[in-house]
């Protein structure tokens, strides 16, 4: 069963749209709790379900183990990419006002 601190932080990255990325750490500071290591322990034991290689590291690279499966979801999306990491500057998704926080879940 999925914790709601889980469905939270599944629930922004349900949404960030294909071709753009957060960092864990984005996420987090999102939704005002936990930290990346937080949203990553929810990525690896929830994460199957939801388009988690648009979830990487604050330096663009994707967790180890991942690359290959991650690249190919990448190039497919047109994600901007500079060699095998995420061009943070350009995809960085950051919601904007209109993107409301999941309160339902809490």
């Amino acid at each position: 069963m999925v914790s709601p601190y889980g469905e939270r932080v599944l629930d922004v990255v349900e949404r960030i749209p294909p071709g753009q990325v957060m960092a864990y750490g984005d996420i987090a500071e999102y939704l005002g709790e936990g930290g990346p290591r937080q949203v990553g322990t929810v990525m690896s034991t929830w994460g199957g379900g939801v388009p988690w290689w648009r979830v990487v590291r604050a330096d663009g690279t994707a967790v180890a183990g991942l690359l290959d499966r991650a690249l190919a979801h990448w190039r497919e999306e047109d994600t901007p990419l500079r060699g095998e990491r995420v061009d943070m500057r350009r995809a960085r998704w950051l919601p904007s006002g209109d993107f409301q926080q999941p309160t339902d879940l809490a």
